[in-house]
């Protein structure tokens, strides 16, 4: 299939990609173009701000949980007429493997046939930024990088790099225009796991539509866009995929448990499953016709009160999984369902306490293998999931062994005949032989409240 796409990539983490890429969103959503995004990598919180400003879902495509065809597939599942633009993670060569760019946004560009747009934070510095992009550019022989924004760069020094990159590069590398210096009143605000969310973000529109105005002018969206029709088509083959009878899942969504994948619940979907939102923080309870419960990652530290004072919603799921409704509980949701977190009382279905660090605790992808049968498969499961965390429990569970790409190890989930939870992050996609089998139990249960 044909699909116009870019991908932006960075020198680094905090070198401005996000605020670059919501800045392209707005200014092509301006021009009342047919636009998508997606993330590399395994990242929550960069989605939500392209969801904010297109209104439309994001979705993340990462190499450690996809091969090229699932890449590939999911790529043109949420592309654009006109354009899908790619935001890169980490550096454009930061990975893992013995050459550290295995499971790169490289990776990414490489196994999509996407091009790359590098961008650099020129702050400090003026010729030095062509070295920059010259040692990115040769790094790899097939670097696809094919163009360059600069990040924090006065109009005069734009104009002599321009200069630079047009007598270094010829047609091979574009200049296609800059950010400049931002006021206070553009940025995104950050906390430890990164940006906050959209909903956090005071004056959000606002502060997106000042970004592109000052953009408008320094950016070269035409030059985009012609750099985006140089990618060829896509070529795949669709998973096969069960359809299986509907059945209701319920996901807590609000501010505390926000982490969601786009593609995880589009999976479902696909499945045969409705889903229904439900909000803990809100006090909701877990809804009546529920077949099986999501409880995902998120921020439930920074609600712990509210959380624990919230008694109908935290007897609902107490009542739920007490029932045997199968359960997916990620990070957050784990904490969720502990005795306690930070002090404050939560469901109590599991016995851990779970606290703050004050520093990140596990962090990266790993590899997951299960001791025991449970809902997601049999005993010898594998499945690929991610950590990123700062608080940990007082009992992470003992159902799975995980193994980094380091080979570190250790020992954790619970993992029952209903009831998935622990610290990892889960891409089902990646493992669609365990997406059926939580599937398979929700309808199982459906069936056994029916003939009771």
């Amino acid at each position: 299939m044909t699909c116009p796409r870019v991908l932006v990539a960075g020198t680094s983490s905090g070198c401005g990609k996000t605020t670059a890429v919501c800045a392209l969103l707005l200014l092509l959503k301006r021009r009342h173009l047919s636009v998508s995004s997606l993330k590399c990598g395994p990242d929550y919180l960069d989605p939500m701000f392209h969801r904010a400003i297109l209104q439309t879902p994001s979705a993340n495509l990462d190499p450690f949980f996809c091969d090229k065809n699932l890449l590939r597939y999911l790529l043109s599942e949420n592309a654009g007429r006109d354009l899908t633009l790619l935001e890169g993670v980490m550096g454009y060569y930061d990975g893992t493997g013995e050459s550290g760019t295995d499971n790169s946004t490289y990776t990414v560009a490489q196994k999509t046939g996407t091009p790359v747009v590098l961008l650099i934070n020129a702050r400090g510095a003026a010729a030095s930024v062509l070295a920059v992009l010259e040692g990115f550019v040769r790094f790899q022989p097939d670097s696809a990088i094919c163009g360059v924004i600069f990040n924090q760069i006065s109009p005069s020094v734009y104009e002599a790099c321009k200069k630079g990159i047009q007598k270094r590069f010829s047609r091979k590398v574009l200049p296609l225009g800059y950010l400049p210096r931002l006021p206070e009143d553009c940025l995104l605000s950050s906390r430890h796991l990164g940006l906050v969310t959209p909903q956090e973000v005071p004056d959000l529109t606002a502060r997106l539509e000042k970004l592109a105005d000052l953009c408008e002018n320094t950016l070269d969206i035409s030059g985009l866009l012609a750099l985006a029709k140089t990618a060829g088509p896509l070529s795949f083959h669709p998973p096969l995929l069960p359809l299986l009878p509907p059945t209701r899942l319920a996901a807590a969504k609000d501010r505390a448990f926000c982490f969601f994948y786009e593609e995880t619940l589009r999976l479902f979907r696909k499945m045969g499953a409705q889903i229904e939102f439900f909000s803990p923080l809100a006090d909701e309870p877990v809804p009546e016709q529920a077949d099986g419960l999501l409880l995902p990652g998120g921020y439930p530290e920074l609600y712990a009160d509210r959380l624990a004072q919230n008694r109908r919603a935290k007897e609902s799921v107490r009542h739920a999984l007490t029932d045997g409704m199968p359960t997916l509980a990620e990070c957050g949701g784990f904490q969720y369902l502990g005795a306690a977190l930070d002090g404050r009382e939560m469901c109590g279905i599991l016995p851990h306490h779970s606290h703050n660090t004050g520093r990140l605790v596990r962090f990266g992808y790993v590899t997951l293998t299960s001791h025991t049968d449970g809902l997601l498969g049999k005993a010898g499961l594998i499945l690929p999931a991610h950590e990123f965390h700062y608080y940990d429990s007082t009992q992470n569970g003992a159902s799975f062994t995980a193994v980094t790409p380091g080979k570190r190890t250790w020992d954790c989930i619970v993992h029952t005949d209903t009831l998935y939870a622990g610290y990892p992050h889960l891409y089902l996609w990646a493992s669609l032989p365990a997406a059926q089998s939580f599937y398979q139990k929700c309808l199982s249960y459906r069936q056994r409240k029916e003939l009771s």
